[in-house]
């Protein structure tokens, strides 16, 4: 009688797969086929930093293979933001490179977002920065200016900044600094580079929160205001009222 295939047997045949085994071979089977019908290399969003691992820029996810990329492709984070940014491509007019036609979203359930060709360019390292601390001579209102160099900066491209809170970041224990926010500043062909500031709201009003690019040296400057605290600004009326009766 044959007792190789039998489960349990102990003449050379293996057991019953257990369930770590079974969802291995369920996510390769699954990775293998979703690879024969998606090329990553068109993929926008997808990004293999310096560690090996595998990112996702429009959702700034990490996953630790290219099989955990293309399953967070297919799940409803991915899709809602693929869906926002499609809706707001399609509001501002925005165009494909290539073919000159708008960008639109995809009719369906999903609602994905049309693929776009993915430049591969390699990066050659951070920018050289400055940081200077500021304070607004009539409002008191402390800040920041920073000040980055891009010397092999491409003449049609101008660098860009975006602000992340400490939940979106996954470098560090977004519990342990929930007073920090993140300022990213991203120029290709330059790595980005952030900076961890006050978690305090920055304000935006013409004059306070101004961006500068100096396309004859390649100099990118930002400068931002934080919001004074009420008791700050009590403060400061009170002294400046001080002085006007003297």
């Amino acid at each position: 009688m044959d007792y190789q295939n039998r489960a349990g047997s102990k003449k050379g045949g293996g057991g019953v797969a257990g369930w770590s085994e079974t969802n291995a071979d369920r996510r390769e089977r699954l990775r293998k086929l979703a690879l024969e019908t998606i090329d990553l290399e068109k993929d926008p969003y997808f990004f293999k930093n310096h560690l090996g691992s595998f990112e996702c820029k429009l959702c700034l996810t990490v996953h630790i293979n290219d099989g955990s990329y293309l399953a967070h492709t297919q799940g409803r984070k991915h899709q809602t933001n693929l869906a926002r940014r499609a809706a707001r491509d399609q509001r501002e007019g925005r165009t494909d490179p290539i073919t000159g036609l708008p960008i639109t979203g995809v009719s369906g359930a999903l609602g994905a977002s049309a693929i776009q060709v993915r430049k591969n360019l390699v990066k050659i390292g951070r920018p050289g920065y400055r940081i200077t601390k500021i304070r607004d001579p009539i409002s008191r209102q402390e800040g920041l200016r920073f000040q980055l160099q891009y010397p092999e900066i491409d003449t049609e491209i101008a660098p860009r900044h975006r602000f992340m809170s400490a939940f979106e970041q996954r470098i560090e224990n977004a519990m342990d600094n929930k007073q920090f926010q993140y300022l990213l500043v991203a120029a290709e062909p330059y790595e980005a580079v952030g900076f961890k500031i006050q978690n305090k709201e920055i304000d935006r009003r013409p004059g306070k929160f101004w961006t500068h690019y100096d396309k004859d040296t390649n100099e990118y400057f930002l400068q931002l205001l934080f919001k004074a605290d009420k008791d700050e600004r009590c403060k400061y009326l009170e002294c400046f009222s001080k002085r006007q009766h003297c």
